[in-house]
């Protein structure tokens, strides 16, 4: 199938799988287990992967190896490998670990914001400042990663003003590139290109990112909608791995396979080999003894059986 003009002709596709999918597990995984899928997710030519997260393992007791994982990686000469880091503590965690880049995260929500981190919009970002600074000092790459952009389980409704408020902080601490997260699952497509073409009025399009998750199903669809207004990174997870802690009934981020499936059959370049990546969803998924949710993982799994 020929690419559709309308569509962007490569997209860039960030694999968070190791780090936001494994992230809310409840079951511990190895530092072996962990290290053995970002290998498989290396080889399968990701650019960018977020592998660790450099937060108090008291809060995320799954993220405790990150500096381990780190270090053992088998790195790909120009991929990125980056690290969450929600203050200055994660920032000297993730520069001793040869982070490529540090990610910090706020909200679109305020009441997701005190729920989440007891603080305002404007408190969380400004304790980023000197995150964002010692980035820029070292010339490590900086993402902010917005949440409850599209809904929020405590307010319900987040305004289009809220998400562009919140780029344009995110803009103005240095990042290079600021992700709109679904934390959720509950947009749709209109919704999504409005938000969308709200956050490029603050921030350059080709720098914004789609972080869909798949509660009510609409993430592809929502990723299309994205891609006709001109998005061209997004976020995905390995076997659709994991979900948010902070919502109810939130599933986890769109499966890699599947978004990998739609953007080939559009004929879009991803520079990814989609069955490695199956490889790594069916590896990771029999590591948690578990069928993965990737339906095109699954499918393609089948067919090797059959």
């Amino acid at each position: 199938m020929n690419k559709q003009p309308d569509l962007p002709s490569k997209v860039k596709i960030v694999e968070v799988g190791p780090r936001d999918g494994l992230q809310n597990e409840a079951q511990l995984v190895s530092a072996d287990v962990k290290v053995e899928l970002v290998d498989r997710l290396s080889k399968a030519g990701f650019p960018n992967l977020e592998v660790a997260a450099f937060v108090s393992p008291r809060w995320v007791p799954q993220m405790a190896t990150s500096a381990e994982v780190m270090e053992r990686i088998a790195r790909r000469p120009g991929a990125i490998y980056s690290a969450l880091t929600p203050n200055m503590q994660g920032f000297e965690g993730a520069l001793a670990a040869r982070a490529d880049e540090v990610v910090v995260f706020g909200s679109a929500s305020e009441a997701f914001s005190q729920k989440n981190i007891n603080c305002s919009i404007a408190e969380s970002i400004a304790r980023f400042e000197p995150v964002a600074k010692a980035a820029r000092e070292h010339g490590i790459r900086l993402r902010g990663s917005i949440s409850c952009a599209f809904g929020c389980p405590y307010q319900g409704e987040v305004s289009l003003d809220a998400v562009a408020d919140v780029v344009g902080r995110m803009r103005d601490l240095g990042c290079d590139e600021i992700d709109i997260a679904d934390t959720i699952g509950v947009s749709t497509p209109r919704k999504t290109q409005a938000v969308m073409l709200r956050a490029a009025a603050e921030f350059k399009l080709d720098q914004i990112a789609g972080h869909f998750h798949d509660t009510y199903g609409q993430a592809l669809a929502n990723i299309y909608a994205s891609l006709e207004v001109g998005v061209s990174i997004f976020h995905s997870s390995v076997s659709g791995l994991s979900g948010c802690p902070y919502a109810k009934g939130a599933t986890g981020n769109v499966a890699t396979e599947d978004v990998l499936y739609l953007m080939h059959g559009l004929g879009i370049e991803t520079g990814i080999d989609l069955a490695l990546v199956a490889d790594a969803g069916l590896f990771i998924s029999q590591q948690l003894g578990r069928k993965g949710v990737s339906r095109a993982g699954n499918a393609i799994a089948a067919k090797r059986v059959g």
